[in-house]
């Protein structure tokens, strides 16, 4: 996209978008303090007195101060000059690209969204997501004048995954906030917010002129989206040049993130199939009705626990780790780094049999058993039982730690957590409900246990054994 522009030219083209990017922020800022100063709602900071009279330092003044310095931003950066564009030191993305990892990566979004949680109250107040939003745009204005980072970013089919990503984080944001509320207002015994709204409204007109309305603008909407960014379509396919990498759609990026710790089967069929036995078990094993029609976390804390951990952790930042992260060779590359195809990661990834038997043992790794010779006078149905018994000479012989590991954890992991974590849950759930419930959830988190052995020790497989494609 950049390839053969020097650095004059990719800054003019930069200079393009930032310009009247910042002063789309300014503007934003501006009515932000307006509608703050016209309704009343805007919160003093401190009083700055001045002799005997006093000035409120409120909300408002300092969006509108906000919007003051995005404005002078917006003519250094629409101006293309280096040395005036404002953007991120170079030593703090050489920072960012050397402390940015895989382990860092999957490790912190967890945290991240851990203190999120925990302190959802302190969040979800205006002012603090408002100011979160402004370092979010910010730090995305900064980082576009990085080549390397504007490469990835602005590459036409990446865009919607950023509008996406800030989308999500939005709509997550008023969710949240909605459900503190409505957790406050049932705490003090009163009625949730969506039930002081609970008009009906005929479908016709009300929702299809709605309707009308939002599909005229979504398609003015993608018309003008056509005309600012071209299509991205590369050159015909061919055996003999594919690209590197070469990524699914965004939407598989997920399942395509799954293959590097799994074997296929397993990432490609068993893990999405458990999702969609999941989603369809969700209203059979589910015994709490409450949060029926409108928003709460405390009457749902573990449910939304879960959904939250499933769809952002293992979902959308799979997501944007393939589709951001990922470079050449399935590489992961900081944020502000170069995709340099010839890099190459030499990563000694060992099986759990080959740990247990040549590190600890001292020992080879023990052989596959030879086939049992079958007496002439056994019938000849009974020759599967050669097979079978090899397979299972592999499975407690040479994978016999692995096979302990995971028997352990998918069946006697359950009724332990059935008798102390989870056993107010069993007890209302009976059996069947909790075992279910059980053993999805261990399947969603094999993946990232298996993507933290896989960073931390090199770990592949727990469970190798490829004379049967069978790899866990």
């Amino acid at each position: 996209m950049t390839h053969g522009l020097t650095d004059a030219q990719f800054l003019n083209m930069v200079a393009s978008f930032l310009g009247p990017y910042y002063l789309v922020l300014a503007l934003m800022n501006g009515v932000a303090a307006l509608y703050l100063w016209q309704s009343g709602t805007a919160k003093t900071w401190y009083n700055i007195r001045a002799g005997e009279q006093t000035f409120p330092f409120t909300s408002a003044i300092v969006w509108l101060l906000l919007g003051f310095i995005f404005v002078i931003l917006a003519p250094l950066a629409w101006s293309g000059h280096g040395a005036w564009m404002p953007s991120l030191p170079e030593s703090v993305r050489e920072a960012i690209n050397r402390s940015t990892g895989p382990v860092v990566y999957s490790v912190g979004t967890v945290v991240l969204l851990s203190i999120l949680f925990f302190c959802r109250r302190f969040f979800v107040q205006p002012t603090v997501a408002w100011i979160v939003w402004n370092l979010m745009l910010l730090l995305l204005g900064l980082s576009m004048p990085d080549r390397d980072f504007y490469e990835i970013i602005a590459k036409p089919d990446n865009v919607p995954i950023v509008m996406l990503v800030l989308l999500l984080a939005y709509f997550t944001w008023l969710a949240t906030y909605r459900a503190v509320i409505n957790d406050d207002r049932i705490a003090r015994g009163e009625a949730p917010l969506e039930a002081l709204d609970n008009e009906k409204v005929l479908v016709w007109p009300d929702l299809v002129y709605t309707e009308l309305i939002c599909m005229i603008g979504l398609t003015a909407f993608l018309i003008f989206w056509a005309i600012a960014l071209p299509a991205p379509l590369e050159e015909p396919a061919s055996s003999v040049k594919t690209p590197n990498p070469s990524k699914a759609p965004w939407y598989f990026l997920g399942l395509q993130e799954m293959l590097v710790y799994f074997d296929p089967w397993m990432a490609g069929v068993v893990l999405p199939s458990m999702i969609v036995v999941g989603l369809m078990a969700i209203p059979y094993i589910d015994f709490n009705k409450a949060g029926n029609g409108y928003y709460t976390i405390n009457q749902r804390k573990f449910a939304y626990v879960i959904f939250q951990f499933g769809f952002l952790v293992m979902w959308v930042t799979l997501i944007v780790l393939g589709t951001l992260l990922r470079g050449p060779n399935w590489n992961f590359f900081g944020p502000y780094e170069f995709w340099d195809s010839h890099k190459v990661e030499a990563l000694n990834n060992v099986n759990l049999s080959q740990i247990f038997w040549e590190q600890w043992l001292d020992r080879p790794l023990p052989a596959k058993p030879e086939m049992a010779f079958v007496p002439a006078y056994l019938p000849s149905w009974l020759h599967w039982l050669q097979p079978v018994g090899q397979f299972f000479g592999v499975v407690f012989g040479r994978e016999i730690l692995g096979t302990l590991l995971v028997l352990f954890y998918f069946i006697a992991l359950p009724p332990i957590m059935a008798l102390t974590v989870f056993r107010k849950y069993y007890q209302r759930m009976g059996l069947i409900r909790f075992m279910l419930m059980a053993n999805l959830m261990l399947f969603m988190a094999s993946l990232p246990i298996k993507m933290v052995l896989r960073w931390v020790f090199n770990l592949k497989y727990i469970i190798a054994i490829p004379e049967y494609f069978l790899n866990f």
